[in-house]
């Protein structure tokens, strides 16, 4: 049992950074076609790995199996949401898609309680609805409507992947340092991908030289640096921050295509953007009385 007096500032600005920085997927992620979903997430994957595994020699802590089959965890659930998202956007728009992802922190929320023994205060849950409702305003600022039904369950099913993603990782930097959280994570994401898309039959070669540039920049801006930031900032606040500090990327996700991509930014988005902020501002300086081990 530890007592949880507030976040770390450290590991909370590393945690919100790291989110920022995701907020780069979306465009590169446009930039990398004709690479299919299951391709990206292998070349995302095998470009980071190398970085991954020096930023980890030398740094690991004495750790028991089941330390890293967390991280292994981890990795398997990262894939199933991503795959689950990316192919909801071909069912649904983006906005709804990354709207529904953002209900992961109510999942871990939920799971905190229930099963880690969390003692969440009001004025934290008031801030995750809070930044919920900001996260609705950009979904709807952005186009999110109610479509068929098949690509927003998907998305619901991603946030499942992901809040689950975000609860094994917590509980994996208990025992392991950042950068070796970091690999098997990625070791695990990368031979996944590998394997799901020569099941499909995805082209891993032939594309543009845009492509191979914006994959080698999903794997070392956003995976490398990205997470490394992610990983080291969850280890140093409650997990269910954790997942709040992850609602940052949607914001960054807007500011990022009004500046490099020249897309329009709406008065709502504004006050969507502010939402979310304040929200995770509310649950930040708002402490849990206890969380299990």
């Amino acid at each position: 049992m530890r007592s949880t007096e507030g976040p770390d500032a450290r590991g909370l600005a590393a945690l919100i950074l790291g989110a920022s920085l995701l907020g780069f997927a979306a465009m590169l992620v446009r930039w990398a076609a004709p690479a299919g979903p299951l391709a990206v997430g292998f070349y995302r994957m095998a470009f980071a790995l190398p970085f991954v595994a020096w930023l980890a020699r030398g740094k690991a802590r004495p750790a028991t199996g089941p330390a890293r089959l967390w991280a292994g965890i981890a990795g398997v659930c990262f894939v199933l949401d991503l795959w689950m998202w990316h192919t909801a956007l071909r069912h649904t728009s983006a906005a709804n898609a990354t709207l529904l992802v953002t209900l992961a922190p109510i999942w871990v929320a939920v799971v905190s309680v229930l099963w880690l023994g969390a003692h969440l205060r009001r004025r934290f849950w008031a801030g995750v609805l809070l930044a919920l409702a900001g996260a609705l305003v950009l979904g709807l600022a952005k186009g999110a409507r109610l479509g068929t039904g098949l690509g927003e369950l998907l998305g619901a099913l991603a946030s499942l992947a992901y809040g689950a993603f975000t609860l094994a990782l917590g509980r994996a930097r208990r025992d392991l340092s950042a950068p070796e959280a970091l690999f098997w994570v990625v070791l695990c994401c990368g031979v996944l991908f590998g394997a799901l898309g020569w099941m499909r039959g995805e082209a891993f070669t032939g594309y543009p030289a845009r492509a191979w540039w914006a994959l080698l920049g999903l794997g070392l801006v956003v995976q490398v640096v990205a997470w490394w930031l992610i990983t080291w900032g969850m280890g140093h606040v409650p997990t269910n921050m954790g997942a709040m500090g992850l609602m940052t990327q949607p914001v960054a996700t807007v500011i990022l295509g009004w500046l490099l991509l020249s897309e329009s930014l709406r008065p709502m988005q504004g006050v969507g953007t502010l939402l979310v902020l304040a929200g995770i501002a509310l649950c930040a300086f708002t402490p849990s009385q206890q969380e299990a081990r």
